[in-house]
């Protein structure tokens, strides 16, 4: 199939045609005309797959024709609430792109800077708006955003919103919002809780799956590393240094995990940057674009601030803590390997995350490279052999394990952290 098979306006064709797309991709494909036929709709598929402009393309074609060149005050018309401000920033420009030769106007709303732009915009109305849950509600109650002329409402990265604990929020919003509207669930993953948060929201939904999230990219080579614990720091700058790695992508699970690893990186000359969301806005802006301009050669970054990193051309990943969620890995290393590139996926596992590993391993159903050849191996026992506690002790929760003082007594040796 062609984009010129979808039926959308000429303005709208020309602008993805000079974006270079010629064929949709298949979340794309499927999902278009069920948005542009006014179903409900909840999509997943994995990252780099097309999911933005999904749904913008249609919307923007709804809108264009709805709003035509009318004279009259803009009113919010659809509005996209996604979890992070990276995001918004990303949506938005998407927006812009597919919808430059239309008349139509966006505003991305989001905290951690001056509402007082975005106020200003919205006085001047606007026809779409992207925004973080708590912005959209605190300008709501001010009196600054009216939704009741809504026609579509997007909840971008779902499971995440649900992670972050923003249900209670999404389930206001969808108050706020007029009861006929068009409602799409677009992620990454998508657990049982958020279908079930789906009946809520939804009427009679189409669902497009498209790459099962248990699949990986098969153009991303992954390897696995049993390492210490307490050496991981010292795996990451052995592998940095001898592999002359760049342009890598390090996932922490916590924010405090991830400053630790980059001041760890930079007292040895290693150009490293954190992105999470104890960051202003322009601090997370400054790290990216530095990132993406090859000016930092490594990102430590949390999953959830991870989702607004979109870069095509990633060759590395690094799973410095490995997630508690299976699926959650799937879509980390998703982040390299796209658009037709190769990739590596590298993951750090020690023995209190073993049964995290053989979560993954069953979800996957891949044979990942082990790599021995290291300095830093477990001291005892091997991955076949792992303390049954640590097994035992599994939990999908994200509560880490307390490592063995015997363990930690065995290390004397020289860090370079």
């Amino acid at each position: 199939m062609l984009f010129e098979d979808l039926s959308l306006s000429k303005s709208i064709q020309k602008a993805v045609f000079e974006q270079g797309y010629t064929n949709p991709t298949p979340i794309q494909e499927q999902s278009i005309p069920l948005v542009l036929s006014g179903r409900d709709l909840i999509g997943c598929a994995q990252t780099g797959t097309g999911k933005t402009a999904a749904f913008a393309i249609p919307i923007i074609h709804q809108l264009h024709r709805i709003v035509g060149s009318s004279k009259k005050a803009k009113q919010i018309r659809a509005l996209v609430v996604t979890p992070t401000r990276e995001l918004a920033v990303q949506i938005g420009q998407s927006f812009d792109t597919y919808g430059k030769y239309t008349n139509l106007t966006q505003l991305t709303i989001f905290g951690g800077v001056s509402q007082n732009p975005q106020v200003d915009t919205l006085k001047n109305g606007v026809d779409i708006l992207i925004a973080t849950p708590g912005r959209l509600l605190d300008l709501h109650k001010q009196g600054f955003i009216d939704l009741d002329h809504l026609h579509t409402l997007v909840l971008d990265e779902a499971d995440q919103m649900l992670d972050m604990g923003f249900v209670n929020d999404v389930k206001k919003i969808v108050k706020l919002t007029p009861k006929n509207r068009q409602t799409l669930f677009f992620s990454a993953t998508m657990p049982i809780a958020i279908r079930e948060l789906a009946e809520m929201f939804l009427t009679d939904p189409a669902t497009v799956t498209v790459s099962p999230v248990s699949s990986t990219a098969e153009n991303v080579e992954q390897r696995v590393y049993f390492v210490e614990k307490t050496e991981k720091r010292n795996l990451l700058y052995h592998l940095i240094k001898n592999e002359n790695l760049s342009d890598v992508l390090v996932f922490s699970r916590t924010k405090h995990g991830a400053d630790n690893v980059v001041k760890a990186l930079r007292k040895n000359n290693i150009a490293a940057e954190a992105i999470h969301g104890d960051k202003s806005q322009n601090a997370r802006q400054r790290v990216l674009d530095a990132f993406k301009n090859k000016e930092v050669g490594v990102l430590v970054a949390t999953d959830i601030a991870a989702r607004g990193i979109d870069i095509d051309q990633l060759p590395f990943v690094i799973n410095f803590d490995l997630p508690n969620i299976p699926e959650t890995y799937v879509h980390r290393i998703g982040r390299t390997g796209r658009a037709g590139n190769g990739g590596i996926a590298i993951s750090f596992c020690s023995k209190d995350e073993h049964a995290y590993w053989k979560d993954i391993q069953k979800l996957i159903k891949v044979d990942v490279k082990t790599v021995n050849d290291h300095p830093y191996p477990w001291h005892s026992g091997s991955p076949e052999t792992a303390p049954a506690a640590a097994q035992k002790n599994s939990n999908r929760s994200g509560g880490a394990h307390k490592s063995r003082k015997s363990e930690v007594s065995k290390q004397n040796k020289k860090r370079w952290y």
